[in-house]
């Protein structure tokens, strides 16, 4: 006998890992959506401060914060989201 035609192929991929690294990719998307739309909380609450209270300087300081925090939080996001991408492509070439 030459070998167990039973036994799976090292090389082959399973329907299960397929579904996990399209699970992986989904999730991915949904996190960077989640930066995304706490960017536009922050961006919108800025908005509103300054519309609202444009006669208040701490408002008008707190606004510009939310507006600097909105940002550095777009920026993580999209970081986040490319590194991830670039990792789950660097382990779907290992498999």
């Amino acid at each position: 006998m030459s070998g167990n035609t039973n036994a799976p192929n090292k090389n082959s991929v399973s329907a299960s890992d397929l579904l996990a690294m399209e699970r992986t990719k989904l999730t991915n998307i949904q996190t960077l959506l989640s930066y995304i739309r706490t960017s536009l909380t922050f961006f919108a609450v800025a908005a509103a401060l300054i519309e609202f209270f444009n006669k208040n300087i701490k408002f008008e300081i707190t606004a510009y914060i939310s507006i600097t925090l909105g940002v550095i939080l777009l920026l993580i996001g999209f970081y986040n989201y490319y590194r991830s991408k670039k990792l789950i492509k660097a382990v779907q070439w290992i498999k």
